[in-house]
This record gives C-alpha cells, sequence and structure tokens, in this order.
C-alpha cells in the first residue's frame, strides 16, 4: 500500500512537463522563429525532438530513473552545441540553445533526488 501512495502517478511530474515544452521550443525555434543555417537548424531539431520525446517517454513511465539521466545528458548537448556545431556567433539560436539546454539540465536535476528516493522505496518489498 505505501508503494501505490509514493509511486508518482502518470503524465502528474512537473519537471517532465518542463522537459517536453523546452525540447518543444527548441525544435520549433529553428524552424519558426531564427533564421539559422541548416546544420544548426537540424542540430535544434533533433536535440529539441529527442528532448521532447523523452520528456514524453518520462510522463508516461514515471519511474524510469534512466530517463532522467538521458535528459540531463541532452541538457548537456544543447548547451554544448553553438560551440561544438559552430554557432555560438548567431546569437539567437545560441541563447536558445543555452537557455534550453540548461533548464533541461536544471528539471533534469530536481527531478533525480525524487528518482532516487522512489527507486530505493520500490527496492524494498
Amino acid at each position: 500500500m505505501q508503494e501505490a501512495q509514493t509511486s508518482p502517478r502518470a503524465w502528474t511530474r512537473w519537471s517532465d512537463w518542463v522537459e517536453v515544452i523546452v525540447g518543444v521550443v527548441a525544435l520549433l525555434s529553428p524552424l519558426l522563429w531564427l533564421d539559422t543555417s541548416t546544420k544548426t537548424m537540424w542540430t535544434m531539431v533533433i536535440l529539441g525532438a529527442l528532448i521532447a520525446v523523452d520528456g514524453v517517454v518520462s510522463l508516461a513511465a514515471p519511474r524510469q530513473m534512466a530517463s532522467e539521466t538521458i535528459q540531463a545528458v541532452l541538457g548537456v548537448l544543447l548547451f554544448i552545441a553553438p560551440w561544438v556545431m559552430g554557432f555560438a556567433s548567431d546569437s539567437g539560436a545560441a541563447w536558445t540553445s543555452w537557455i534550453a539546454g540548461g533548464l533541461t539540465i536544471v528539471a533534469s536535476g530536481l527531478a533525480l533526488p525524487t528518482m532516487n528516493t522512489m527507486h530505493r522505496l520500490t527496492g524494498q518489498h
């Protein structure tokens, strides 16, 4: 009975909703709001889509601790993308990437203690 009270319900974790929204914004930015190169556009579209999809997966199956780690890695990749992919001088795309990557890292980091607690509680039968 205690496990049911401590287990998160699907579609309710705020950090996963943040990741979905941030991923969609990163995905749509070069398509709708920013004038970018093809390489920059695809970098942001792919990383944004991966962040959004992983956020949806986390929302649907909130017990998956690996998902938060994947989110953090994707956030780091989006954050460093302007330097690695060579669009740091494109201020709109770079700032969008840095902010979206940073928010993804923070949201996944804030969700990890919750996931660790749930993992310990559900592991004790």
